[in-house]
C-alpha cells in the first residue's frame, strides 16, 4: 500500500521557502495610518476655519439688515437704504469668496505636498522590501540547490 503524502508538511515547507517580511508589512500600515492623521488634520482645520468665515460672514449681513430694517422718515430713504445694503453685501460677498478661495488653496496645496511625501516613502519602503524579498529568495534557492545535491 502506497503511503499517503503529509500535504501539512509540504505545505509549512513550501511557506518556509517564501518567508513574509511582516516588518514591512506594519511599517506599510504604519506610514498609511500617519498619512491619513495628516489628510484628516488639513480636512478638519479647513472645515473649522470655513466655519468661521460662514459665522462672521452671517454676522456681518445681520448687523446689515438690522440697519435695513429701521423705519425711514422718507420713501427714498428706504431706496437709497436697500442700495446701500446692496453694495455692502456685494463687496463682503467677493471678500468672503475669496477667503472661501484661499482655504481651498492651501487645502489643495497641504493636500499635494502631503501625498508627495507619502508617495516618496511608500516608495522607499516598498523598494526596501523588495531588496529584502530578493534577498531572502536568492538565500533559500541556493540553499535549495545544496540540498538537492
Amino acid at each position: 500500500m502506497a503511503k499517503q503524502q503529509d500535504f501539512t508538511a509540504m505545505m509549512k515547507d513550501m511557506m518556509g521557502s517564501f518567508p513574509v517580511d511582516t516588518k514591512a508589512m506594519e511599517d506599510a500600515f504604519k506610514t498609511q495610518a500617519t498619512l491619513n492623521e495628516k489628510l484628516s488634520g488639513v480636512a478638519l482645520e479647513a472645515a473649522e476655519k470655513s466655519a468661521e468665515l460662514s459665522s462672521k460672514w452671517t454676522k456681518d449681513t445681520l448687523s446689515k439688515m438690522s440697519e435695513l430694517s429701521k423705519a425711514k422718515a422718507e420713501p427714498a430713504d428706504y431706496a437709497k437704504a436697500m442700495t446701500d445694503f446692496a453694495s455692502a453685501q456685494a463687496e463682503v460677498t467677493a471678500e468672503h469668496m475669496a477667503a472661501f478661495a484661499e482655504i481651498a488653496k492651501k487645502v489643495q496645496m497641504d493636500t499635494v505636498e502631503l501625498m508627495m511625501a507619502a508617495g516618496k516613502d511608500m516608495s522607499e519602503d516598498a523598494s526596501a522590501a523588495m531588496k529584502k524579498a530578493t534577498a531572502d529568495m536568492t538565500s533559500n534557492a541556493k540553499k535549495a540547490t545544496a540540498a538537492a545535491k
